[in-house]
């Protein structure tokens, strides 16, 4: 966040910024995008869109709200907040896919309205549970006859290309999102994709040939290939037509490559007996029943399961984060088919989003969005402390600075699936015992109780950060 309030991330647009007052999230409109807005307010196109739940909710509040000054923007708006920002290389397959379709599905229905969209950036997406709404108002704009998809780039390196790499390569986006923030370029997805997948028309159209274009732009100039667009205008039948024809094809696209992971399965496939599950629910749903969290975080939330639980146990809304994009599928197909308030993340905890983007800024990291009022790390922590090495002090410093109150499991290093973890590979854990982890966790926060929940001594720990030593 800038000093006047404004969100680091909304500088690029001349038509007004986002700014954050007191808890509440303002949007200026100035005199540069008034008359679109004014337009498109007053035919009811947003208001429609709003009703559907496509747009977010926005009201007009006085000029004055950001304070006086020599130019006031022409409008000042007022949103709800979104309950956690969240970014397309954190969202699973799923989760983008919904956001493309959402972003069509609008675009659509405005050209219906005599309006369209000026962009395509997926950043104009946001999530509550795992229902897309489309946050930037002022992206949408008056139709003008003829006009081509400005945005179509921009939407096929920003979901279309992300999606291809999983459906027709088995990779996923996030690590390459992450590092590009604007979307897998045209040019090199074409570079990857085998030959034989240019018997597909639509891998041709929005790939193959969209590449060579833009090979062609470099070479003789975009002002030459504006000046050809320019004279071939596009009616809005078949601009309407080219945005149905791309969203049955993404609606049909399924991640490659879902077989059997190693923590795909684990809820059916774990060390506990039947007694031992129990045990362990029951203290989970007693923190969270005590507790009544408005936003809990399941660090290693697997398919969903103890993120259900924490819901049916009081808790507002359950962010849920895990590295394996099978388990993350079955999470978000958990929360659609059972209309659950969660939101499920692809999330590497020892690589976790940096701030990052112009200056260092633009897209804050992980622990500037920290919002959770408790937290569950179920078998989570050897991942760290064993799989990648962190020491677990470390490890547990980390886990308890992410919410004041939660509950952490500890797995012995005797378990079944640490001495898997340690079959190919040296044991230089000595660190790494149940009074270790005890220190560190009073080091930082009251261990308010314990319990020994499995035959291997797995064990769970009820930590309140308000009673740490130091």
């Amino acid at each position: 966040m800038l000093r006047d309030g404004r969100i680091a991330g909304s500088f690029r647009d001349p038509s007004g910024h986002v700014h954050e007052l007191n808890g509440r999230i303002l949007r200026t409109i100035t005199d540069y995008a008034a008359a679109e807005y004014e337009a498109l307010r007053d035919s009811g196109v947003l208001q429609r869109m709003i009703d559907r739940g496509w747009l977010i909710e926005s009201h007009e509040i006085g000029r004055d709200a950001l304070g006086t000054a020599d130019e006031l923007p022409r409008h000042v708006v007022e949103h709800p907040r979104i309950p956690h920002v969240s970014f397309p290389y954190e969202w699973p397959f799923s989760l983008l896919r919904d956001a493309a379709l959402l972003h069509l599905d609008l675009h659509m229905a405005a050209l219906d309205g005599d309006a369209t969209l000026s962009d395509a950036s997926a950043y104009n997406i946001q999530f509550r549970g795992p229902k897309p709404v489309f946050i930037d108002l002022l992206s949408l704009r008056r139709y003008r006859e003829g006009e081509y998809w400005a945005g179509h780039r921009q939407f096929c390196e920003q979901f279309l290309n992300p999606l291809l790499l999983r459906a027709l390569l088995g990779v996923a986006h996030n690590g390459w999102f992450r590092g590009t923030l604007e979307g897998i370029p045209t040019t090199e997805l074409a570079r990857l994709l085998p030959l034989r997948r240019n018997l597909s028309w639509n891998v041709f159209v929005h790939v193959t040939l969209q590449a060579k274009l833009q090979r062609g732009a470099v070479r003789e100039g975009e002002a030459r290939a504006a000046r050809l667009t320019r004279n071939r205008p596009l009616s809005r039948t078949a601009y309407r037509g080219m945005l149905a024809q791309l969203r049955n094809w993404i609606a049909r696209l399924r991640p490659a490559d879902t077989g059997r992971t190693e923590w795909g399965s684990y809820a059916e496939f774990n060390s506990y007996s039947g007694d031992e599950t129990e045990a362990k629910r029951r203290f989970v749903g007693e923190f969270v029943a005590a507790e009544r969290p408005a936003t809990v975080w399941d660090l290693g939330c697997n398919t969903g399961e103890y993120s259900e639980l924490a819901l049916a146990s009081g808790a507002g809304r359950v962010i849920g984060f895990d590295a394996d994009q099978t388990a993350l599928e079955r999470a978000c197909h958990r929360a659609r088919s059972q209309e659950l308030d969660l939101l499920p993340l692809y999330l590497d905890a020892a690589n976790p989003s940096p701030d990052q983007g112009w200056m260092q800024s633009e897209r804050p990291g992980l622990a500037a969005r920290r919002n959770a009022d408790a937290l569950i790390a179920l078998a989570f922590e050897h991942h760290l402390a064993i799989g990648r090495n962190i020491p677990l002090p470390q490890v547990v410093s980390w886990l308890t600075s992410l919410a004041p109150a939660g509950v952490i499991e500890f797995v012995e290093k005797s378990d079944s699936t640490i001495q898997r973890m340690l079959a190919l590979r040296e044991d230089i854990f000595p660190g790494y015992t149940v009074a270790d982890f005890e220190a560190a966790l009073g080091q930082n926060a009251r261990i308010v109780k314990s319990e020994t929940i499995s035959a291997s001594g797995r064990r769970l720990y009820l930590f309140d950060r308000s009673g740490a030593q130091t």
